[in-house]
């Protein structure tokens, strides 16, 4: 996160600028990461890409949590036609693999950012409208819920005062999880064509770009690979963590 904050200032290169004379030449004290086929630095060009990733797993992950924990809010507390609607949609969307469905939605509206953020928002909020639907079903019926309804205090108010501030740590321990396959995803289909385009730097169009002269260029898919690997790692350490603080507190 830090990296990504200080490109502009830690990069040494314009991450789009074309050198002729210096293309795929290996890293060196001049360019650490060495240059693409374009003659580009990679180390700039990995540095500004980590932005470029980084708010894809925060724009890939957001709008399904606000849409979901709001649907498994009302669903999972009131119950009735809505709830049985949303579970057969859960259904129909469980029924296929995630990337298969992503892709297909992508393929539809066509390649881009902003095009696979909709597809992974259309497919990712039932996720968590199911997680929290299971935590307000318990919730519902706890004691103090009870009590609430007797004082006579509306439905909005025992919702955001009392079911979502006990049913929130678990989705958000599955957000910052789920925030390894959203990045993964973004490199799967930039890598793909299907997701960021040329030539706006992001490690699975790095990836992508450095396919044909992996032989004698390794460094270009080489270095934004270990990028990409390194920020999933650390968001599944994270998630990992806030899953065990979760399970602690529920256990004390």
């Amino acid at each position: 996160l830090v990296v990504a904050l200080a490109a502009p200032v830690i990069a040494p290169y314009d991450p789009d600028a074309i050198d002729i004379l210096n293309m795929l030449s290996p890293p060196s004290a001049a360019h650490w990461f060495g240059t693409d086929q374009v003659g580009r630095d990679v180390f700039s060009r990995v540095l500004f890409a980590s932005r470029v990733d980084l708010l894809l797993c925060v724009a890939g992950v957001l709008p399904p949590l606000v849409i979901g924990t709001t649907i498994g809010l009302l669903s999972g507390y009131f119950g009735g036609l809505g709830d049985t609607v949303f579970m057969r949609i859960y259904d129909l969307t469980v029924a296929f693999p995630f990337f298969v469905l992503v892709l297909a939605i992508v393929g539809v509206l066509g390649p881009g950012l902003l095009n696979f953020i909709m597809a992974l928002t259309l497919v990712g909020w039932v996720s968590y409208a199911r997680l929290v639907r299971a935590q307000v079903l318990t919730i519902r019926e706890s004691e103090y819920i009870q009590a609430a309804r007797c004082l006579g205090y509306p439905p909005a108010a025992i919702l955001a005062h009392h079911v979502l501030p006990n049913a929130i740590g678990p989705v958000i321990a599955y957000a910052v999880s789920d925030a390894v396959l959203v990045m993964l995803a973004g490199a799967s289909f930039g890598f793909l064509g299907m997701g960021a385009q040329p030539p706006l730097a992001e490690w699975g169009v790095m990836i992508a770009d450095g396919q044909a002269f992996v032989q004698q260029a390794w460094w270009i898919c080489l270095f934004p690979g270990l990028a990409a690997i390194s920020l999933g790692l650390g968001f599944a350490l994270l998630g990992d963590g806030l899953g065990q603080l979760q399970r602690r507190g529920v256990t004390a």
